[in-house]
């Protein structure tokens, strides 16, 4: 376990190490990213120590040096001035540095940002560093709104979607989870103020995981029927196979859907299965002939026979009871009986 008062402090600021590991314990820091910028701090003293400053030194010009050269060393990892955020609060709360000059609002998506911030600090009570996420998130949307000359009582959901929808796929996940809770909280500001006649909050869509946000790979017809072609029903595998595999195909289950089946989950009658799902929620899905015609298939010739009948899974615990098997099928079936078209499906 990682212990920010175990790390080695030398140079001017090592007597600030103590109160600035309990700074970032008060703040609600993990072990871990107290750690990181425990360690920032000792590699901050250390360059300061060669270059023979002393703490109240430690200017912005400071601070962007110590930044360039880090970069200029090959270094990925805190290499900002907001990485440094922290360190440099709690000198300047200490007094050791002095307080950067505040910078006065000239535009009106700056002016406007202020306000949004005041609004975070007082009437919401964040945190100081939520604050400055937020307010720094947002910052992208109110200057587009300033360059268009768009006044705010003609902002639209529209407009709204349009900016998410351009600017998040560019970004991290994280990145684009705070650009859409901070542009949530800015348009409920906006409301509770009166500049927006209606919350646009719904607006903003959920943000995703863009990495990941393409279109699903998939198979083309032939290459599914090649598949269900490839089972053969006169085999207990076989027919095994072609139930797991019809009923992804034609419904879309998922591995787990189709491994938690039960008996009573098949409505012969009314020609209906019950499908439960994440969270346990269950949906009834219409049952295609073919898939109850390979599901029957199963059960007639190839469900165990003895005192494993009286299990009310569609199958016993050799298959379908583990999503996991149902995977392994599907991928053996995918890598050696599919024709292929283009790179082989990545296994998951």
């Amino acid at each position: 376990m990682k212990n920010p008062s175990r790390v080695r402090l030398s140079g001017p600021l090592q007597g600030f190490g103590p109160g600035f590991v309990g700074e970032l314990e008060r703040q609600g820091y993990s072990r871990v990213g107290a750690t990181l910028q425990v360690r920032l701090m000792a590699r901050v003293s250390s360059w300061m120590q060669v270059e023979g400053l002393v703490p109240g030194g430690l200017s912005d010009e400071v601070v962007a040096g110590f930044l360039a050269g880090r970069r200029a060393a090959g270094h990925r990892d805190y290499v900002t001035a907001r990485a440094m955020a922290p360190l440099l609060a709690y000198l300047r709360e200490l007094g050791v540095i002095p307080s950067p000059s505040p910078v006065q609002p000239s535009t009106s998506a700056e002016k406007l940002g202020e306000r949004f911030r005041g609004y975070l600090a007082v009437e919401r009570g964040l945190a100081r560093g939520t604050v400055v996420g937020y307010v720094d998130a947002v910052k992208p949307f109110l200057a587009e709104l300033d360059e268009d000359g768009l006044d705010l009582g003609e902002l639209t959901a529209a407009r709204v979607t349009a900016f998410v929808v351009g600017r998040c796929p560019g970004q991290s996940h994280g990145a684009a989870k705070m650009t859409v809770c901070a542009l949530r909280s800015l348009l409920g500001f906006l409301h509770v103020e009166g500049l927006i006649a209606e919350s646009l909050i719904g607006a903003v869509p959920s943000a995703a995981s863009w990495r990941l946000s393409g279109l699903p790979r998939f198979l083309e017809d032939d290459q599914a029927q090649a598949l269900l072609d490839s089972c053969d029903p006169q085999t207990v595998t076989g027919r095994r196979d072609l139930a797991i595999l019809t009923l992804l195909l034609r419904l879309g289950l998922r591995a787990g859907e189709v491994a938690g089946l039960s008996l009573e989950d098949v409505d012969w009658r009314a020609g209906e299965l019950v499908v439960v799902g994440k969270g346990r929620r269950s949906e009834r899905l219409p049952l295609p002939v073919d898939v109850g015609e390979a599901i029957s298939g199963y059960l007639r010739d190839g469900r165990p026979d003895s005192a494993l009948r009286a299990a009310r899974a569609v199958d016993v615990p050799d298959w379908l009871i583990r999503a996991g098997a149902v995977r392994d099928v599907v991928w053996d079936f995918l890598r050696l009986r599919v024709p292929a078209k283009g790179p082989e499906p990545a296994r998951r």
